[in-house]
């Protein structure tokens, strides 16, 4: 019989608070019902004890009792003595739920959002649209604009792209997808079956997980923050007792930590993952955010097997979200079996975008320029603020990113969350980074947003906090 923990099913909550005029335990049992009703919690599954549930969405345990009172009345909740709660329900089957990660998105209710590090756009962009001919687009409107791999001229642009770093690429290499969010999806469907077990960074990028985790896959997590030495040794006693399909890494920049990896421990990963075989994929979504004064993002796949890597980016966190263009970087092979893949979905991206991704991939190193310089400053007035009014608060300096990876002692990052919500701020709480739903002290906190939400949601956040420390 499934259980679900208490960490997952609170951020299956979002918003469950927001809106109503009903008492808490009402709309608490509302908002669990509505799980049922649309599959979202599948019908027997055992839901956490009250007080595990009670703590995790940051309410009495007596609410919890109450909206558990109401559901079993109704006929949704099936208590039994020394097996628990039972959700009932006649919910659709069909794909697990997002765990909230998309609620926010496309929702302006006029709270403070800090569930995304997403950037405003650079002026680049700005220029590249008023640089677009109408002979070029007349140009492109004579065939049918179906280019499921992508723009030819585009693939070739990334194609040099990845030359210049050191890793020589064909335009047939690449497939153009629709972000790198996409990308990350697309693999999941192509290379990972049910059941087949991938190695995943704890913690690491809350998008692949959910893919991984719709996809059925098992998920063996290693410590992100290792030593040099030690995520490669764990690697490899690791690939002694289970075959991993996939190993997912982010090397260049991680997200949510912000740190990147170094030479040693490059030289060490690629040694092991060589070694025993393994398919990498390399999410350098966010290695153009670096805040180091490279030149250009470094690649952990020329060391590799290259029937064995793929690589994901994308120019959309660089430029601007609005710009939904990534792409894989793979075995020729494999880029035909994801485009299969992807013209099931979209048939191919938009060919103005692609047209304006062809320009701004020129214009990549005074992108990168205005982009460090903002948010470094960025950067170290959020620091700045942190040590000011949350004393208590501890992070690393990122390498890269647009958030800081915080730890607040002693409190519950979940119910901080929950509580957050209710007082109108979004915040993304540390298990939702996790595998295994760790990290329970932790915020990813964006600290690049120009409109002050930060500072406002600040105080927020440090009363939620304390409000989240469990008695003494």
């Amino acid at each position: 019989m499934d259980r679900i923990p208490p960490t997952r099913l609170s951020r299956l909550l979002t918003g469950w608070s927001k809106g109503g005029t009903e008492a808490l335990p009402r709309l608490l049992a509302d908002a669990l019902r509505e799980l049922a009703e649309r599959g979202d919690v599948t019908p027997g599954t055992v839901l956490p004890s009250q007080r595990a549930l009670a703590a995790a969405i940051g309410v009495s345990r007596s609410t919890v009792t109450a909206a558990f009172g109401l559901l079993e009345a109704e006929g949704w909740l099936e208590s039994r003595q020394g097996s628990g709660s039972r959700l009932r329900g006649s919910g659709a089957v069909g794909e697990p739920a997002t765990e909230g990660r998309l609620a926010s998105f496309g929702t302006r209710d006029g709270g403070i959002d800090l569930s995304s590090g997403a950037l405003d756009g650079l002026p680049s962009v700005a220029a590249a649209v008023g640089a677009l001919s109408a002979r070029e687009v007349t140009a492109a409107l004579s065939g049918d604009g179906y280019f499921p791999y992508g723009l030819p001229e585009l693939r070739a642009g990334i194609a040099q792209y990845h030359r210049s770093a050191g890793l020589p690429t064909s335009p047939e290499q690449i497939l153009v997808t629709a972000g790198s969010q996409q990308a990350v999806w697309l693999i999941t469907q192509g290379l990972v079956e049910p059941g087949d077990t991938v190695i995943v960074e704890d913690p690491t990028y809350r998008g692949a997980l959910e893919a991984l985790r719709a996809r059925g896959a098992r998920l063996v997590p290693l410590p992100a923050d290792a030593a040099p030495g030690e995520g490669p040794a764990a690697l490899a006693r690791l690939a002694g007792h289970v075959r991993p399909r996939l190993v997912y890494l982010q090397p260049s920049v991680h997200n949510p930590t912000g740190r990147g990896m170094g030479e040693p421990a490059r030289r060490a990963w690629a040694a092991a993952l060589a070694e025993h075989g393994l398919y990498t994929v390399e999410d350098n979504a966010y290695a153009e955010l670096s805040l180091r004064d490279d030149a250009a993002p470094v690649s952990l796949a020329p060391r590799l097997p290259p029937a064995a890597t793929a690589t994901v980016g994308t120019l959309s966190k660089l430029f601007w979200g609005g710009l939904r263009l990534g792409w894989i970087r793979a075995s020729t092979t494999v880029i035909r079996r994801l485009a299969d893949i992807k013209k099931s979905v979209d048939l191919s991206c938009p060919v103005v975008d692609q047209m304006l991704a062809v320009q701004l991939l020129r214009q990549l190193p005074e992108a990168r320029a205005r982009r460090r310089a903002q948010l470094r400053a960025r950067l170290a007035e959020t620091e700045r603020l942190l040590a000011d009014r949350a004393p208590r608060w501890r992070w690393e300096r990122p390498a890269g990113g647009s958030a800081l990876w915080v730890e607040i002692p002693g409190a519950d990052a979940e119910a901080t969350a929950q509580l957050a919500r209710r007082a109108g701020v979004l915040i993304v709480p540390g298990p939702a980074f996790s595998a295994v739903d760790g990290f329970r002290h932790h915020l990813r906190l964006p600290f690049a947003d120009r409109d002050g939400g930060l500072e406002r949601a600040l105080p927020v956040l440090v009363d939620c906090a304390e409000r989240s420390r469990p008695p003494h």
